[in-house]
């Protein structure tokens, strides 16, 4: 199946199991209801479609990754507590058993609610020129998803600095925190999105899958009794693995010294 937009919003690319998934609402790539509801409905399409292995996040234009929540038309009557869609803000804060790799390519201002749905995402890719900000606190409210995620993505001191004075960092910060995974040219971000994504595609789904719902699972437990979990098949997707060809054709391409070919089941 292909996935398809049905606004100028947003702009799907699929190729080799591929899914780019771009962002364009001039200036600032800010997000309404509309859009909301339309990611999530990309993303949840995505997730449940075998033919798509990869997802990339990105967005169009130089200056604006994305500002987060359109004000705009939060002002022209979008209420802050409306109706997001599927899977929340941007179709991905909330969305559940997304058991594929994300990867989000930041390029320019990555602030509030932009800067949480790329921490929505597994792999964060940055241009040099990128810079980020959670500046909820200077208008009396809370970045809620970031102040559950971002302690759990980088040291706890700095994701608190970061959100009780809502000052900017640029990519280079960003990397040295272990935000991001890499940073790049501006020119090179979008191609060096494309070749992680099929990276990844040559690897086995199963895997990540199985990888994605151990981490998921794995927040609120103790590392003995999520182990005992994972050893005892007692996860949908580790069991799935371990009763896999492609778990046989695993330990068969490391007999015979050659690459496997993974096939998803």
């Amino acid at each position: 199946m292909t996935i398809k937009s049905n606004s100028d919003s947003l702009a799907l690319r699929s190729e080799d199991g591929i899914l780019e998934v771009t962002l364009n609402r001039p200036k600032a790539n800010a997000i309404d209801l509309a859009t909301s509801r339309e990611m999530g409905d990309i993303f949840m399409a995505f997730r449940d479609d075998s033919d798509y292995r990869v997802a990339i996040l990105r967005a169009e234009g130089e200056r604006f990754f994305s500002a987060g929540w359109d004000l705009k038309a939060a002002a022209d009557g979008d209420a802050v507590d409306g109706d997001y869609g599927i899977g929340g803000f941007g179709g991905l804060q909330e969305l559940g058993f997304v058991d594929k790799p994300i990867i989000c390519a930041v390029n320019g201002i990555c602030c509030g609610g932009g800067l949480e749905l790329a921490l929505s995402c597994d792999l964060i890719l940055a241009s040099n020129t990128a810079t980020f900000a959670l500046p909820e606190i200077r208008s009396g409210t809370v970045a809620d998803a970031a102040s559950i995620k971002l302690p759990k993505r980088i040291p706890y001191h700095v994701a608190m600095d970061l959100l009780l004075t809502g000052r900017w960092f640029d990519a280079d910060e960003a990397l040295r925190w272990g935000l991001l995974k890499d940073v790049v040219e501006p020119e090179q971000l979008q191609e060096t999105a494309w070749e992680l994504a099929h990276h990844l595609v040559s690897g086995p789904p199963l895997v990540y899958a199985a990888i994605k719902e151990v981490v998921r699972e794995a927040e609120d437990m103790r590392f003995q009794d999520m182990l005992n979990r994972v050893t005892r098949r007692q996860l949908r997707t580790v069991d799935t693995l371990y009763s896999s060809e492609d778990q046989l054709e695993g330990a068969r391409a490391f007999a015979e010294k050659r690459d496997p070919v993974w096939k998803g089941k």
